[in-house]
């Protein structure tokens, strides 16, 4: 199945780039390129795109607002954006997780990188940045914002073990491999906790993780 993406940035060169990028991986195609976050809402219905390339600084309309405007709209609820951002540390990175972004990478990202990534948030899964940038995530996402609409109260005491470790980043098998499960019972569980929470995507059930108190800062 090939993954149509949009490629959205206020500079042509960079935009260009991208796109021979993406062209030359088999599985993908480039949809539309935008220059302006309002440029990328419009393309990213009349252009079908599967997956949104969003960088975070854009005249007209800037990345987080495209982004939630994506993420608001019914008719775009398949759509996965993945946001650019030129530092790891841009507490902007948070904000637009909070909209809606299933993830995000700097833009010195190796290449080949960006295409893994591109196919990880395509396949429903969230994507933070590595390193050091996990625990500027962990510490900004339980500032001060709009409460989620649930928390983990409503879960089940197995249902928190598993957002737990969606928060730590582990995929379905890795869940199912840690609680003696099969990948099949754990994807269960994740898509059980999402529609409990009301969660777009994996990258929610970390906001929800976080901001709830469940994973805290720093913890293993």
């Amino acid at each position: 199945m090939t993954i149509r993406v949009l490629l959205a940035d206020d500079q042509t060169l960079v935009r260009a780039a991208f796109a021979m990028l993406v062209e030359s991986a088999r599985d993908m195609e480039v949809v539309g390129q935008a220059g302006t976050g309002r440029e990328a809402v419009e393309l990213a219905r009349s252009a079908r795109a599967d997956l949104v390339v969003m960088d975070l600084r854009m005249p007209d309309l800037d990345g987080i607002e495209a982004t939630r405007l994506i993420a608001a709209d019914e008719d775009l609820a398949g759509v996965k954006v993945l946001v650019l951002t030129t530092y790891d540390t841009d507490e902007h990175v948070v904000e637009a997780l909070r909209a809606g972004a299933s993830g995000f990478l700097v833009k010195d990202t190796r290449p080949a990188a960006l295409l893994d990534a591109i196919r990880t948030v395509a396949a429903g899964e969230a994507l933070l940045s590595p390193g050091p940038t996990a625990q500027l995530i962990a510490r900004l996402l339980r500032s001060p914002a709009t409460p989620p609409a649930g928390g983990p109260e409503c879960l089940s005491d197995r249902e928190r073990e598993v957002l737990t470790l969606v928060a730590h980043g582990l995929n379905n098998a890795e869940i199912a491999e840690t609680l003696g499960l099969s990948p099949l019972t754990a994807k269960t569980h994740v898509s059980r906790i999402m529609g409990k929470l009301g969660a777009r995507d994996r990258a929610q059930l970390v906001i929800v993780a976080y901001e709830s108190g469940l994973v805290t800062p720093g913890a293993g």
